[in-house]
């Protein structure tokens, strides 16, 4: 028979501990006096059931509703004087956090029975299996499947030395946590992690961002300032979306890689900084590098270390532990009586395709925590109920991407198979135009 263990939270912790032992035999009782220490020990250790022994003195409402919405997937018991619920923050409390409660002067033969039932009950919420957790649980990087093994087993051999980095993966699969990943493992990690969109800064201001630049370089340059690469110095400088970068850009980057300085802009000094590069693009950089978007030399610059990140339709084996691990994240949005997912909603997860990755599963997951109205989340708080028409949406899909192909083929021919060209036409940037040719599997 397994052994039950209680987390006691009780400023008196002698006077609860002969309480508790008087009835509960069958216990393992962990006894702290504060917050402070039930957080700790509950971030070393896993229990089911909490008792809460309410002082007014020293817990206040508001640090104990915190505490219990941090915490909501334990079963919480809580003990009061019967005039502390003479306060309505006392009993939202009760009605909002605690599974059951008793009044002071207490029956241990009674408390052990609720404690009891407390396990009890929270023994049929699914258990996370072994291969949920991972071997390092301070990696950011969160799963158990072979996919995400794989990456923590790249991320750790290439945080070993200083070469570049490349990591290709879809929109939203967590590039960026990877690259922070190998930061965090590095010989660097005491220094600044600086991330740069490239695809976000306006072309015009992309070279005195990146580089900085000397007062009076330009019209409203009132002082100098360090760029980004700069403000990197001794750590690790992120470039997402690499491929955005503008072609003149391109050799300006490839120079800092080569030589390690750069030159702010309006000055002719060469500024030396130690920086590790990790770039990042949700496109081939190779389709880009034949067609001419990307300098072939900084490719190869970048792509000493290549990673690949793994969508989540390949880590359907994670899906459950990262919605959980959104769910306790984004805890403070949510209802204090919204406990977890509903068996249906975990069947949604799962046979959903997750074409966003990992940030389609966050949007959703926040969105039900604010929208659900019961005790758990079902599939229609995700906004994945299922289609009736299924066959129906799946023909308009094929009758989608058909059109889509055709008008595809027929841009590139009128521009001369001339893609910058094509792409104008279509009111889409060159980047997204070799996606789609990509996609549909079109040669230029």
């Amino acid at each position: 028979m397994t052994r039950k263990r209680l987390l006691c939270i009780a400023p008196d912790d002698k006077g609860a501990r002969a309480l508790l032992n008087e009835a509960m035999h069958d216990w393992e009782i962990r006894s702290v006096s504060n917050f402070g220490e039930a957080g700790r020990e509950l971030r070393n250790d896993r229990y089911l059931v909490g008792l809460l022994v309410h002082d007014r003195e020293q817990h206040r409402p508001a640090e104990v509703d915190t505490f219990l919405r941090r915490h909501s997937h334990m079963q919480w018991v809580g003990v009061f004087n019967p005039r502390d619920l003479e306060s309505a923050p006392c009993r939202d409390l009760v009605v909002e956090h605690l599974c059951d409660y008793h009044t002071a002067p207490v029956d241990p033969v009674r408390l052990a029975h609720t404690l009891g039932h407390a396990h009890g009950w929270a023994m049929l919420r699914p258990r996370p299996s072994a291969k949920d957790a991972h071997d390092d649980p301070a990696s950011p990087l969160i799963g158990g499947c072979d996919a995400i093994a794989r990456l923590r087993a790249q991320v750790s051999r290439v945080a070993k030395v200083a070469a570049p980095v490349l990591i290709w993966g879809e929109s939203g699969s967590g590039k960026e946590l990877t690259a922070q990943a190998i930061h965090a493992q590095s010989d660097r990690a005491a220094g600044p992690f600086v991330p740069i969109n490239c695809g976000a800064i306006a072309p015009s201001l992309i070279h005195s961002e990146l580089f900085g630049y000397e007062r009076g370089a330009f019209t409203g340059a009132t002082r100098s300032k360090a760029g980004l690469i700069e403000s990197a110095d001794g750590g690790t400088l992120f470039l997402d979306e690499i491929g955005d970068l503008p072609k003149d850009l391109q050799a300006n980057l490839l120079r800092f890689l080569q030589e390690k300085t750069i030159c702010r802009l309006g000055s002719t000094r060469n500024i030396r900084v130690d920086v590790r590069v990790i770039a990042a693009s949700h496109v081939q950089l190779q389709q880009a590098v034949a067609s001419g978007a990307f300098r072939e030399d900084l490719y190869y610059r970048l792509a000493v270390l290549p990673v690949t990140v793994p969508p989540l339709r390949e880590r359907r084996d994670d899906l459950v532990t990262l919605a959980e691990h959104f769910f306790h994240m984004y805890a403070s949005e949510k209802s204090p009586r919204l406990k977890g997912f509903s068996n249906r909603a975990i069947e949604a997860i799962l046979d959903h395709d997750w074409p966003g990755n990992v940030r389609e599963l966050i949007n959703r997951v926040r969105r039900a925590l604010v929208m659900s109205d019961g005790r758990l989340i079902m599939p229609e708080d995700l906004g994945l109920t299922r289609a009736i028409m299924a066959p129906t949406s799946a023909a308009l899909d094929d009758t989608r991407m058909r059109s889509e192909r055709r008008a595809l083929r027929e841009c590139l021919d009128r521009s001369g198979h001339n893609v910058s060209r094509a792409a104008r036409d279509l009111g889409v940037s060159r980047t997204t135009m070799y996606r789609l040719l990509s996609k549909h599997g079109i040669r230029e």
